[in-house]
C-alpha cells in the first residue's frame, strides 16, 4: 500500500461522498478508492464525519468569501460577472459542493455541514434582497443545486460533453438565464 496523505484522502473521500452518496461511501471504499488500508485512513481520521468535516473545510473558507464578495448593489454588469466566478468556484469545489447543497440536510449533525449550509442561506438571502419571493428563491435553489449535480455528473458523461470550457459555459449561460431577467437587462434578485 501506498503512503497517502490527508489531504489526498480528502481529495478521494469528497469525490466518493459526490458520486455514492455520504451514506453509500464508506471507509473502507475510501481506503479502496485512495490505494491504501482502511487503517491508514483512521490513522488521519476518527470517523467518516471527521473525514467529511475536514474535507469541506477549503470549500468553506472559500464559499465564505464568494458570498462576501456579492455585489449587492452592483450593476448588471458586476452581477453577470459574479455568475462567471460564481460558476468557476463551483468547478474547483464540485465535490464539496455537491456533498452539502445535495446531501445537506440528511447531513446536518455535522457541524461542517452546518456551517456550509448556513453561508449557502446567507447566499440566497443576499441574492434574494428585496424580492423575498418563491419564484426567485426557487431560481437560486434551482441555479446552485443544479449546477452543483451537472458538474459532479460531467464526469460520467460521454461524448460531447466532457469539454470543461463548454460545460462552464453552458452552466454560465444556464445559471445567467435562471438568474437574469433579459428583457429588461436586469438582474432578477442575482
Amino acid at each position: 500500500m501506498s503512503k497517502t496523505s490527508a489531504s489526498e484522502l480528502s481529495r478521494v473521500a469528497l469525490e466518493q461522498f459526490a458520486t455514492v452518496g455520504f451514506a453509500g461511501a464508506s471507509l473502507g471504499s475510501i481506503a479502496e478508492a485512495a490505494g491504501v488500508a482502511k487503517s491508514s485512513v483512521l490513522y488521519h481520521y476518527a470517523s467518516k464525519e471527521a473525514l467529511l468535516a475536514a474535507a469541506v473545510q477549503p470549500t468553506i473558507a472559500a464559499l465564505r468569501e464568494l458570498v462576501d464578495s456579492y455585489p449587492r448593489d452592483g450593476v448588471v454588469e458586476e452581477r453577470v460577472a459574479f455568475v462567471g466566478r460564481f460558476v468557476d468556484f463551483l468547478f474547483e469545489y464540485r465535490y464539496a459542493v455537491n456533498v452539502f447543497v445535495n446531501q445537506g440536510q440528511p447531513l446536518r449533525h455535522i457541524a461542517a455541514v452546518d456551517e456550509a449550509n448556513a453561508l449557502v442561506q446567507r447566499f440566497g438571502e443576499r441574492v434574494t434582497d428585496g424580492l423575498p419571493n418563491a419564484a426567485d428563491r426557487i431560481r437560486f435553489g434551482v441555479a446552485l443545486g443544479g449546477a452543483a449535480y451537472s458538474i459532479v455528473a460531467a464526469d460520467n458523461w460521454s461524448g460531447d460533453f466532457t469539454d470543461t470550457d463548454e460545460i462552464r459555459a453552458a452552466l454560465v449561460d444556464t445559471v445567467s438565464a435562471l438568474l437574469v431577467d433579459r428583457s429588461t437587462a436586469s438582474v432578477v434578485t442575482f
